[in-house]
């Protein structure tokens, strides 16, 4: 087996695992762009079409762990070049819908290409093994921010890898992760561990659960009367934690376009079944633009609004935000700090300036979808691996060597090339 990190050792997002059996048979988890340098797009060589070429030569599929864009992004190449790609069904759905509406705004025949691209996709389920050729792929469920997200069991040649791809403990669903890798992996006699370590190299002191980032909202929207919320469109928790301190307060509703409205349906039908009510979104309330008929009809007492920086709710906040009292309207900021902190590698001006457009009150309410260091420490100590634990997805200055492992654990780290055994790792 040979086991190739063509990038992600060193970095947040990005990241591209290969792993490959020892007749030749070729799988990759993840190939999406690097995460952008504030507005722009990074210059990473492996953000360009043409250096994709060489990773995909003699590769049977990809698998993605989900659908963010620093892990799905380069799909209509793969796909002309006929090569398989499978993931989770809802996040098909997710990125059809958000293709989909880009392409409806910009017609590009590159839009129309990764549509198609997408449509091709297989969808796997979890539990459920996926033979190409000599090697197999079993995926199982794990908690993110993203809704539909997997970690991946990969066996060939007599040997057995575990790849974490991003996962959480403190998300509504998260709760599951230990009795996962309890009752499935640990069985495995896992011989590498490839896990995230996103949260390593930053400030994990306000990691709190999403239930708590719900009674936080819940005080807020007791305090204003309107209150209008940017997170992720596609932040299934995130939103849940919205839409059911919105139900607490009483009397109002989740305002949503009808994008936003589309995506939280598909929401509905795949998560919010059985047990998980919590993805029934029965405040949601799709507005369009006559704002003085919904302000006097069906928001009297106030509501939450999902806005996102786009010309779109740019104009509708101008036309809107004259009729509110802005001492009873606050905007609640809910995605990484980092893209409105000045100086920050990953700063937005865009963003920032939509946060600061109007005046009214500012409030920063967030938690990762990345798992904590306990967490981390929880996964590597459960899964045990015997042969290696590969650090990825994370921050070049962090080291795994730091959690609170064993001295045995923390000699299994691996980032740089090396070989154990009959296993080749490949660090570039």
């Amino acid at each position: 087996m040979i086991i190739t990190i063509h990038r992600g050792i060193n970095q947040i997002g990005g990241c591209i695992t290969e792993i490959a059996s020892a007749s030749g048979t070729k799988i990759l988890i993840d190939l999406g762009h690097n995460l952008p340098e504030g507005e722009n797009r990074d210059n990473d060589p492996l953000d360009k079409i043409e250096n994709i070429d060489p990773i995909l030569d003699g590769v049977s599929a990809v698998f993605y762990t989900h659908s963010h864009g620093d892990h799905v992004g380069f799909e209509a190449v793969i796909d002309k070049k006929g090569i398989p790609q499978y993931i989770g069904r809802l996040s098909k759905k997710l990125l059809q819908l958000q293709r989909g509406n880009i392409l409806y705004y910009h017609p590009t025949p590159e839009l129309r290409a990764s549509k198609k691209a997408i449509d091709n996709f297989t969808t796997y389920e979890a539990n459920k093994p996926i033979k190409i050729c000599d090697i197999t792929i079993t995926p199982y469920y794990v908690s993110h921010s993203a809704p539909d997200a997997y970690m991946f069991v990969v066996e060939c040649d007599g040997r057995t890898v575990l790849h974490t791809g991003d996962f959480r403990e403190h998300g509504y669903r998260g709760k599951g992760l230990k009795p996962t890798i309890q009752k499935y992996i640990v069985p495995r006699n896992i011989d590498v561990l490839v896990i995230e370590g996103t949260m390593l190299g930053r400030d994990d002191s306000r990691m709190i659960s999403e239930a708590t980032l719900y009674e936080e909202l819940t005080e807020l929207m007791r305090k204003y009367k309107y209150v209008f919320v940017m997170c992720t469109s596609q932040d299934a928790d995130r939103i849940s934690s919205i839409n059911h301190a919105v139900a607490t307060v009483g009397g109002r509703r989740m305002l949503v376009d009808g994008y936003q409205y589309k995506v939280l349906e598909a929401f509905e039908k795949e998560l919010g079944q059985g047990n998980f009510l919590c993805y029934q979104y029965k405040r949601k309330h799709y507005f369009r633009k006559n704002w003085s008929n919904v302000l006097d009809k069906d928001c009297k007492r106030g509501f939450a609004m999902l806005v996102r920086n786009n010309c779109n709710f740019r104009k509708a906040l101008d036309e809107m935000m004259p009729l509110l009292d802005k001492e009873q309207c606050c905007l609640v900021y809910s995605q990484f700090k980092g893209y409105i902190t000045p100086k920050h590698s990953a700063f937005m001006q865009n963003t920032y300036d939509f946060i600061h457009t109007f005046d009214w009150h500012f409030m920063y309410l967030h938690t990762s979808g990345h798992a904590s260091r306990e967490t981390l420490e929880m996964v590597c100590k459960n899964v045990k691996p015997k042969m290696a634990i590969i650090p990825i997805h994370r921050e070049a200055r962090s080291d795994f060597r730091e959690l609170n492992l064993s001295e045995e654990l923390k000699n299994k780290v691996i980032t740089q090339s090396t070989s154990i055994e009959d296993i080749k790792i490949v660090v570039k």
